[in-house]
């Protein structure tokens, strides 16, 4: 454990912080001080202090509190989005891969199509067609993380079909079902999970800014992204606790997956783990 600390040290602080964020969400309801929708006209703009250690936003809500609450939901529509979206590209991109031809043409012109689009720009038209809701975000956050996926597993694919092991399979008679999820989708399983854990911070980096502007979960739901969005709108410099602390937030999260998914990759890939 302590020899891949050193080898890895910012791996270990990303799983630190990611460890953190999880129980954050899990025990957000002892871990928050005050109710976070609670709202206090006579203690808006309260700056931090002993009783609401983030402040108060301007609604007289606790920062501090909302700003707890708010992993549960990056958490929650972070992981629900990394799942649907890294899934479907995985299948997608095993299909495509191992079967060739046709299908791995039309699936690969569907990933170009969906690539020509910046992420945010993708999101943002899925999230302004269907309407702000929970499932609504997780659905166009997870949309935006399927090219990714598709092309990796793709890539493993292909060069796992060619292998003497499965070829060896189809040989003895096995059926292509049965030589692809049982022969071929095993090699595919740790790509699966680092680009999976990279997403992580993707994710909850899309569900802030749809919530900044306007198009994340609809309030008074805590978000990391729709606090940032209030503070921004005449409150930055009169209470810039509002901004600074959800900000904060963000960024740590994104930067624990992300040194976490880095760390994951270099463990996993036999590649990287001579250096």
């Amino acid at each position: 454990m302590m020899d891949a600390v050193r080898r890895k040290p910012m791996g270990a602080v990303g799983a630190v912080l990611v460890c953190s964020l999880v129980v954050m969400a899990i025990f957000a309801d002892q871990i928050a001080r005050h109710n976070p929708d609670r709202v206090r006209a006579v203690q808006r703009f309260q700056p931090p202090g002993r009783v609401f250690w983030f402040g108060t936003d301007d609604f007289g809500r606790d920062v501090f509190s909302r700003v707890v609450h708010g992993a549960r939901i990056s958490l929650q529509i972070g992981i629900a989005a990394v799942l649907l979206g890294t899934s479907v590209g995985a299948l997608s991109g095993l299909i495509s891969g191992y079967v060739g031809g046709r299908t791995d043409l039309t699936i690969q012109r569907v990933m170009d199509a969906l690539m020509a689009f910046p992420t945010l720009v993708l999101a943002l038209a899925v999230v302004a067609a269907l309407g702000a809701s929970l499932f609504n975000v997780i659905v166009a956050v997870a949309l935006t993380l399927i090219p990714a996926a598709n092309r990796v597993v793709r890539s493993v694919a292909l060069s796992v079909r060619e292998t003497a092991y499965v070829m060896a399979a189809r040989g003895l008679g096995g059926s292509e079902p049965r030589v692809v999820f049982v022969h071929v989708l095993p090699y595919c399983f740790a790509p699966y999970v680092v680009i999976a854990t990279a997403n992580l911070g993707t994710a909850i980096l899309a569900e802030a800014a749809l919530g900044f502007l306007g198009l994340g979960v609809p309030p008074p739901t805590p978000a990391w992204g729709s606090m940032l969005s209030g503070a921004a709108q005449g409150y930055l410099f009169r209470a810039p606790w509002m901004a600074i602390y959800p900000g904060v937030a963000i960024s740590l999260a994104v930067f624990g997956f992300n040194m976490f998914g880095d760390a994951l990759r270099d463990v996993l890939d036999p590649k990287l783990k001579g250096h």
